[in-house]
């Protein structure tokens, strides 16, 4: 809290300049408008004061006529610009009734220190013919600003002013409060506590000096004003993270029993016990069963991006198993769905079947490879794809079905198989070694004869990426299990040239390390020469 003083005010001691104040049939409202404000406020400059003619300088000095912005300003509120004041119509000219700049003849002289400068208030409000006591607002660099206010009006509604007056029994009729860092906000709020209806001053105001005022009225113990404007937080929309932020922390800051701050906070924090698993679920499931593709597609993205949010918080760890395990029995539900739909389709007679009999089917293909698709690709995100790749891999039914199937209706499985080994060449899935050699035996050929109509029919498919995914997985595996499968590829890659796979760098590695590196080259150089290939 600001430093208080209780002083009487010395005759001469300050200089007073009036400005118009708006008054409400409620009494004082002591708010004008933030321009006239910032105006009066620029309108004042301690440290230029003219130099008296009966005391020539001693030295002739050229004086100018000149209009000088006041060195000493009030700190511009940071957030949003303040509403006008309320005021009735009667008041409405008082912008022009305030004091304006005037020309100031200059003498050079040495600057007074701003302590040796008499004390000035810049601003006075309020009635100073009703009112009983005093408060000058003291902000920095020696600006003042005056209230003429009421000391039961204050001791009503301010716990701090009340412990303050009620320590001194006292006839003084100044209260000085000292390093005030947001005047106007203060005057404003001292304003609020001659309302009736806080809440209705603040509509139209903005979040942000709401909050200001909400700082002030808990520093002066104003609980109703606090009260109000936390009722205005909790109904007014918040607009953007970072002023969702600035509200939430403000809030939790709150030290002052009796003031419910569960309402507002009610925004951003459940107390209802929904376990968030069954929430994820929930949310998963949705996804996957919509048959509407645009939305479909969108939410997708959407939901991708914010559990990618979600795995940079390092407090979301807690709660990674509870989500991954939801994902995989996502994983497993669209799988076995899958396996059915190719059963189906893959029955003799079923291409003889009516286009209205077989289209579902085929329809219902596509959405659970591309559901698969999807839910990999976050457990890649979130570094859990390894168990993906396990039951991926013990497919050997589905792979089997798959080549009964017209490549058209097929193909978005293969999409998945290419982006495990995507995953494995690029280190985001670590499976054993046995997983590894298992997936390349049961899916590396499906990939192959899907590998023309991947190209040319799958706007997604990044060719030189899927090639290099396969060869470096490929590499992992131990010398032998490498020539298996390359001497393997090399007879498909012969006879249907670009539409397979191109595993020409890793055939060159395996070459080397069979041919040449173990007689000709020290075995240091070699794992050196094996890390440019997997790097």
């Amino acid at each position: 809290m600001a430093e208080i003083r209780l002083t009487k005010v010395a005759q001469g001691q300050t200089k007073i300049r009036n400005v118009p104040i708006a008054v409400t049939p409620e009494g004082f409202w002591c708010c004008p408008s933030p321009v006239v404000f910032q105006k009066t406020l620029k309108a004042q400059n301690p440290l230029n004061k003219p130099k008296p003619s009966s005391s020539p300088p001693s030295a002739p000095t050229k004086t100018t006529v000149q209009k000088k912005q006041a060195l000493v300003t009030e700190k511009k509120p940071t957030s949003t610009p303040s509403r006008p004041a309320v005021v009735p119509d009667d008041h409405r000219t008082f912008a022009s009734d305030a004091p304006s700049l005037g020309t100031v003849v200059n003498e050079r002289a040495p600057r007074p220190k701003i302590e040796n400068l008499p004390r000035k208030v810049a601003i006075e409000f309020g009635e100073p013919g009703t009112s009983d006591m005093k408060v000058v607002l003291m902000g920095k660099q020696g600006f003042y600003v005056k209230l003429s206010v009421h000391k039961n009006v204050l001791m009503e509604n301010s716990s701090f002013f009340a412990d303050k007056l009620s320590e001194e029994q006292s006839r003084l009729s100044c209260l000085e409060i000292e390093d005030c860092e947001d005047i106007e906000i203060y005057v404003e709020t001292v304003g609020l506590m001659y309302c009736k209806e806080t809440k209705q001053r603040l509509i139209k105001q903005s979040v942000s000096r709401v909050l200001r005022i909400l700082k002030v009225a808990e520093l002066l113990g104003f609980k109703s004003c606090m009260q109000s404007c936390l009722e205005y937080l909790e109904a007014v929309p918040w607009v953007g993270e970072e002023e969702e932020e600035k509200v939430v922390s403000s809030i939790l800051r709150l030290q002052v029993e009796g003031i419910g701050v569960t309402p507002v906070l009610k925004r951003v924090s459940s107390e209802v016990g929904n376990h968030p698993k069954e929430t994820l679920f929930h949310i998963v499931e949705q996804v996957l069963n919509s048959s509407e593709e645009r939305g479909r597609r969108e939410m997708k993205s959407i939901v991708l991006k914010l559990l990618r949010e979600n795995s940079s918080i390092p407090s979301y760890a807690r709660s990674a198993d509870i989500f991954n395990e939801t994902i995989y029995s996502s994983c497993r539900s669209c799988l076995d769905s899958l396996l059915s739909m190719f059963r189906q389709a893959a029955e003799p007679g079923f291409t003889d079947k009516p286009m209205e009999n077989r289209e579902p089917v085929l329809k219902q293909i596509t959405l659970e490879a591309d559901n698969l698709s999807w839910l990999l690709e976050i457990l890649a995100d979130r570094q859990a794809a390894d168990a993906f790749a396990v039951m991926w891999s013990t497919q050997q039914e589905l792979a089997t079905l798959h080549t009964k199937l017209p490549i058209v209706s097929r193909h978005q499985v293969s999409c998945i198989t290419a982006r495990l080994f995507v995953g494995i060449g690029r280190g985001e899935l670590l499976p054993s070694k046995d997983t590894r050699q298992l997936l390349l035996q049961t899916w590396l050929q499906p990939l192959i004869n899907d590998y023309s109509w991947l190209q040319h029919g799958c706007r997604s498919f990044d060719r030189k990426v899927v090639e290099e995914g396969i060869g470096r997985t490929i590499l992992t595996l131990p010398l032998e299990d490498q020539q298996s499968i390359l001497l393997s590829w090399l007879g498909s890659f012969l006879k249907a040239g670009d539409n397979c796979p191109n595993l020409q760098r890793a055939f060159e590695v395996w070459w080397r390390r069979t041919f040449i590196r173990p007689y000709v080259e020290p075995r240091g150089s070699l794992m050196q020469s094996d890390s440019s290939m997997t790097s």
